[in-house]
């Protein structure tokens, strides 16, 4: 996270508590622009609380707006505000570190438990996967474009996506997937169904593309193979599954 974003975060955060009494605890919340101002709030609220800032001085930012709306001098030095933006830097990563370290551990512990259930095939790369329903179909290769049907869900149970619920399933590049797809993809038949679990490493990683998804997670994912396009078919440009 960078300094200036730090910094543009909270002077929003004062810009919404500036306007208000901190002694009444309700205000209202009637026309938009009062809906919308607590919205402002309460997702950037959030989203600090998310980076490990939150106990920051509600008062102190309040006073801080204060003092740059009426133009005053600063009461605290350049360099003192950039050591302070520094500290709160440093312990958000150190705090993100150790999430991403627990993550990446409770995923080994899953795969590790889910590896000796009876049905689950475990592969040289770590992908784990279940055949729900077998058929005598066609196999892609990396370069085909397929039709499929998915649910993708954490290991806690919780959906994070899903073509079964907006009830169309895509079409999409067999190369241009996360690795744990690619890889799936071609050990199935047309028509079959497979639950694939997909360790970090074969899927986002740390660098998750979603709130949705936590770093270092595994991905289970209920996978149905439609069907293999035409290979005369314009092809699909490179995607992943949406993360909702």
């Amino acid at each position: 996270m960078k300094q200036h974003r730090l910094a543009a975060a909270v002077a929003l955060v004062g810009l919404v508590l500036a306007g208000c009494d901190s002694q009444t605890s309700e205000v209202e919340l009637k026309s938009p622009a009062q809906k919308a101002s607590y919205g402002i709030g309460l997702n950037m609220g959030r989203s600090l609380s998310e980076e490990g800032m939150d106990d920051l001085d509600s008062k102190a930012v309040a006073q801080g707006i204060e003092d740059a709306l009426a133009k005053k001098e600063p009461r605290i030095k350049d360099e003192d505000m950039i050591e302070a933006f520094s500290f709160l830097q440093n312990r958000a990563q150190e705090r993100m570190t150790a999430l991403n370290k627990e993550a990446a551990e409770a995923g080994k512990k899953f795969l590790e438990e889910n590896g000796k259930r009876e049905g689950v095939v475990t592969t040289p790369s770590g992908l784990q996967y279940e055949v729900i329903k077998k058929t005598d179909g066609a196999q892609p290769k990396e370069s085909d474009v397929v039709t499929v049907h998915y649910e993708g869900k954490l290991t806690d149970g919780s959906v994070f996506d899903s073509s079964v619920a907006r009830g169309s399933p895509i079409d999409l590049p067999v190369g241009g997937v996360i690795p744990g797809w690619v890889e799936g993809l071609q050990l199935m038949h047309v028509g079959e169904k497979y639950k694939l679990y997909i360790p970090s490493e074969l899927a986002y990683g740390e660098q998750s593309p979603s709130p949705a998804i936590p770093a270092n997670a595994v991905l289970v994912f209920d996978l149905e193979l439609i069907g293999i396009k035409d290979q005369a078919a314009e092809p699909a440009e490179p995607a992943e599954p949406a993360a909702q």
